[in-house]
């Protein structure tokens, strides 16, 4: 057999590989709709990114980011229980300091005692409070926020070069093992047509 045909193998590799690296490049190229030989050639992210953005803003309002997951973040237990050392230190400057300030009549008549008692009455009753107003708050901001319509437009308006950019920067590992894998078939396939032709 002709030694030529030991290069069948590297040929196909080579084949399987640029083919793939094509199929890749085609994902974002060409950026703008381009004939030729009478075919529409438009990259598959250039052509379907209005589409691509307003699934992904479906998905982010509906599954990865809700208002509803926000509320029940924000007025859970644990967290109030984390913030109120903060509202018990704003409370007590408030009786001792500015009370004292504006109203130096009735200050007179607060001591340590009271001032702990209204501390301990105040905080219970924002404990209490808190919640409803973060409902409420929330309820408002939904009808204000629109996540949906701002991821969106976001995506819609991001140039082809960043849509590559973020997507390359998610999916590169995954882009070179296409190709590598379109080498090793490539070159598998030349194996087996050398094997086919020393068979015969």
């Amino acid at each position: 057999m002709h030694y030529g045909f030991f290069l069948i193998p590297v040929i196909s590799a080579f084949i399987g590989w640029f083919t793939n690296w094509i199929a890749i490049k085609m994902l974002f190229h060409p950026r703008e709709p381009r004939k030729i030989l009478g075919v529409t050639l438009h990259g598959i992210f250039p052509k379907r990114q209005k589409q691509f953005a307003e699934k992904l803003g479906k998905l982010v309002s509906a599954e990865l980011l809700s208002f509803s997951d926000i509320e029940e973040k924000i007025t859970h237990p644990e967290n109030l229980k984390k913030i109120m050392p903060l509202v018990e230190g704003h409370i007590d400057e408030f009786l001792r300091v500015k009370l004292a300030q504006q109203m130096p009549m009735i200050s007179m008549f607060i001591g340590d005692k009271t001032i702990a008692e209204l501390k301990t009455v105040f905080t219970a009753e924002l404990e209490l409070l808190f919640p409803v107003i973060m409902k409420n708050y929330m309820s408002s901001l939904q009808q204000q926020l629109d996540l949906e319509k701002i991821v969106t437009e976001k995506v819609a308006g991001f140039s082809s070069d960043k849509l590559e950019e973020i997507l390359n920067g998610i999916m590169s590992k995954e882009f070179f093992f296409v190709e590598i894998i379109g080498g090793v078939l490539g070159f598998m396939i030349g194996l087996l047509q050398v094997l086919i032709t020393w068979l015969q």
